[in-house]
Order: structure tokens, then C-alpha cells, then sequence
């Protein structure tokens, strides 16, 4: 069976410095992302701020870590020494809310769910897949286009129904969990750090960090 070219690994290794090197240079593939929608993205993500509207965050597994990680940071870091003050909900951060509507509900409704009871019109969602498939995944986008939410989309291997649903779509293209993680890890950090740095309250850029 020939695999296709996002496929890795296509090999065994029987060193991790092989491995390694082959795995940095898959990861490169994030460079290949249209430059426009990294723009898009930040521009709509500090405008949603700046109109003081709630950013929503999600995804499945290492996808959720994400969405947690972009709380942590956008609340703490991102606000810290700039003008910026966001509004940002994890729809992935609490267990007890999400088992019990999975439990009750469906676990294909756990962010739709949620999403019913809190957003409001002008407020956006970044939604995280590296399928672009999960059904949770998109409901939830699905209701987003009905409400007329922005949807930035972080999705990797084919993109799935994901890409097609985003208002902008970051594609990852790897079939390889890790590598579509990453990138998408990288592309948060890349977005916060430089609504940051752009929106110090100092032109002192000692104060960053």
C-alpha cells in the first residue's frame, strides 16, 4: 500500500536522531500555511476583544489541552502589560459539565450544548481537530454558522467538514496526530505572542516577558 505524502512515519527508525530530524521537517509544514489566514485570524481575534465579545474555544484530546492551554495564556499572559483584556471560555475545561451532558444529553452535543447557553451574537469560536471530523466538533460549528458566529478553524489531515465550515481555516497537513498538534500548539503561541507584543502598554519590549 503506497501511503500518501502527509503520512509519518513511512518507516521504521532505528535511531531517535534520525527520527528526530525527519519529524522537525514534517513539522516545518506550518510554514506553508497561506500566510492571509494567520492574518485573519489575529485581526479577528483582536477585534473580538477590543468589542469586548467572548472568544470559545474547543477540541478533543490533545485538541482540548490546547483549548485549556489558550485560556491560561490569553487570560494570564496575553493581558498582562497591554491594552488587551479578553473574554475567552474553554468549552473543554470542565469535566463535571461535559460528562454530565454526555451522560444526559449526547456526547455529540457537549460543546453544541454549551455553546446554546452562553454565546451571543459578535462572539467567535476557534474550534481545534486535527480530523476536522469529530461529530461533537462539528455541531458545534454547524450551530455557529446558523447563529452567524465567526468560526477560525484549526483542523490537519484532509481538514475534514471542519475546513469547509470555518469562516478561516488553518490547515495542518499531516495525518500525524503529533505533528497536526504541534503545529496547532505553535499557531496558538505564534497568534498570542504577537497581539502581545503589538499591544504592549510600553514600547518597551523588555517588558514582554
Amino acid at each position: 500500500m503506497k501511503l500518501s505524502k502527509n503520512k509519518f512515519p513511512l518507516k521504521k527508525y532505528k535511531k531517535i536522531g534520525n527520527f528526530f530530524h525527519d519529524y522537525i521537517d514534517q513539522l516545518n509544514k506550518i510554514k506553508k500555511i497561506d500566510i492571509r489566514k494567520i492574518e485573519g485570524a489575529a485581526k479577528l481575534i483582536e477585534s473580538t476583544i477590543k468589542k469586548n465579545k467572548t472568544i470559545f474555544i474547543c477540541g478533543n484530546g490533545g485538541s482540548a489541552a490546547i483549548s485549556n492551554h489558550y485560556l491560561c495564556d490569553y487570560i494570564k499572559l496575553l493581558r498582562s502589560k497591554s491594552i488587551l483584556k479578553p473574554q475567552i471560555v474553554s468549552l473543554a475545561t470542565s469535566v463535571e459539565l461535559i460528562t454530565a451532558i454526555a451522560n444526559d444529553v449526547s456526547y455529540e452535543e457537549i460543546f453544541s450544548y454549551q455553546a446554546k447557553c452562553l454565546s451571543k451574537k459578535g462572539d467567535i469560536f476557534i474550534i481545534i481537530s486535527s480530523s476536522g471530523n469529530s461529530k461533537n466538533i462539528i455541531n458545534l460549528a454547524r450551530y455557529a454558522k446558523k447563529k452567524k458566529n465567526k468560526i477560525i478553524g484549526f483542523s490537519g489531515f484532509d481538514g475534514g467538514k471542519l475546513k469547509k465550515l470555518s469562516d478561516i481555516s488553518i490547515h495542518v497537513d499531516s495525518s500525524n496526530y503529533g505533528i497536526s498538534e504541534d503545529g496547532h500548539h505553535i499557531l496558538m503561541h505564534i497568534l498570542m505572542q504577537y497581539l502581545r507584543q503589538k499591544n504592549l502598554t510600553s514600547n518597551l519590549l523588555k517588558t514582554f516577558f
